[in-house]
């Protein structure tokens, strides 16, 4: 669903304007994405080395982390490529993408009073969002190969080796993206953690952290009327 096709819905709460930033279908997917996510970081930690096999504890056991693990890795590519379906638009790399991203050190010291104006999603989101969809492609084919294991020849025993390494490094590159994105979303930007719960934002908020996708909705909800 691409910012075009986002309901420009404005709701009142109390005396302050909100503005629809999520609908319930992305957020929805967005937390299927996360939790399913968080689920194949504890597992396959567990499997990566004997010191963190006590992880697999928290989810039941050995046994059921070993048989979870591939199907929850099912659906959170599912996941992943619905969000790709719904926001591939509004993840286009724009010019003032690149002019926002020269002044990345204001955002990382929370000046962002002092950045460019940006569109519905930042450079940083954008990039986040096709690590995750390329790493989800790496770690899906490379997992079912390990999932299927015994019906590779062994002729193609390279198939294993490389299945192995590819999902190892995939995950590592993921998992960088992954707490980066959770601190950036709760510790760095207040209120972004809220807008993924309750999918409403403030007008300020809207005007100050991305000022061209919140025009876009202005004028959209004029339109309307």
């Amino acid at each position: 669903m691409s910012t075009n096709a986002l309901p420009h819905t404005r709701t009142q709460s109390g005396s302050e304007d909100r503005i629809l930033r999520y609908t319930l279908a992305e957020r929805v997917v967005h937390w299927v994405a996360g939790l399913s996510y968080i689920y194949l970081l504890i597992t396959g930690l567990a499997f990566w080395s004997p010191y963190l096999f006590w992880l697999a504890d928290l989810v039941g056991g050995g046994p059921t982390a070993r048989f979870g693990h591939p199907w929850m890795g099912l659906v959170w590519s599912v996941a992943i490529f619905w969000m790709y379906t719904a926001w591939r638009e509004d993840m286009r790399t724009t010019p003032a993408d690149r002019k926002w991203a020269k002044h990345v050190g204001d955002y990382i010291r929370n000046h962002d009073e002092n950045l460019p104006p940006i569109g519905r999603f930042n450079i940083g989101q954008k990039q986040f969002f096709w690590l995750m969809l390329f790493g989800g492609i790496a770690l899906l084919l490379s997992g079912v190969a390990m999932w299927l294991v015994n019906d590779i020849p062994w002729s193609w025993r390279w198939l294993r080796y490389t299945a192995v390494l590819v999902h190892a490094v995939a995950a590592l590159l993921t998992i960088g993206g992954f707490i980066i994105h959770v601190y950036m979303g709760t510790a760095m930007v207040r209120g972004g953690f809220t807008s993924i719960i309750r999918g409403e934002v403030s007008v300020a908020w809207a005007r100050m952290h991305h000022r061209l996708w919140y025009e876009h909705v202005k004028g959209a909800s004029s339109r309307e009327k």
